[in-house]
């Protein structure tokens, strides 16, 4: 039983409750901006549990409009803190730049990600019965409908058949592969 022994299953927790707090803080955050029902209770969770770190930041960080920067904030310092314990664990020491910018870019990627599967989500439950009430549909609708409007302009009406969450899913696509390959060689670079 070599260092890794417990150096492994220490960053496998440390990657998975601080991802997991930080989906929280994002998911709080696309929610707000995309004014979803406040009273839904997947929306009551996600203020309940990050409401305390925030309030706190809110103090020192003013939102700068509708935007909630103190999320934006909060989910940058968490996703720093658990990118440098995990750097430590791996005896790989980086610039306090570089690991600004890893950080970001890991934001955007998991930002991305959740815009795939909310188009993902959105598509299979319009399957099964989509006139029955559901706290999950509606956290979904609200939060991929702004990008689907969007490709709905785009795409020209075809009838029965909606075609924007597969130009939603191919634009999400695009943006990871030509935004996140040269901010992680910028962050190799500065390293």
């Amino acid at each position: 039983m070599g260092s890794s022994y417990m150096t492994n299953p220490a960053i496998f927790l440390i990657d998975t409750l601080f991802s997991l707090y930080i989906l929280t803080i994002v998911l709080r955050f696309l929610l707000q901006w995309s004014h979803a029902d406040f009273y839904n209770p997947i929306s009551q969770f996600l203020v309940k549990v990050t409401h305390p770190p925030l309030k706190l930041l809110r103090r020192f960080v003013p939102s700068v409009g509708k935007i909630d920067t103190s999320s934006i904030v909060l989910a940058l310092l968490l996703q720093m803190l658990a990118d440098f314990s995990i750097l430590v664990l791996k005896g790989v020491m980086v610039s306090p730049a570089a690991l600004i910018i890893l950080s970001f870019s890991q934001l955007i990627s998991l930002l991305i990600n959740v815009f795939v599967f909310a188009v993902f989500g959105r598509a299979i439950l319009s399957w099964f019965d989509p006139s029955n009430y559901n706290p999950a549909s509606s956290i979904l609708h609200s939060l991929t409908e702004p990008l689907l409007n969007i490709c709905r302009k785009i795409i020209p009406d075809l009838g029965s058949i909606d075609l924007s969450p597969l130009a939603a899913l191919m634009l999400l696509q695009l943006a990871k592969m030509m935004v996140l390959p040269p901010l992680n060689q910028l962050a190799t670079l500065i390293g």
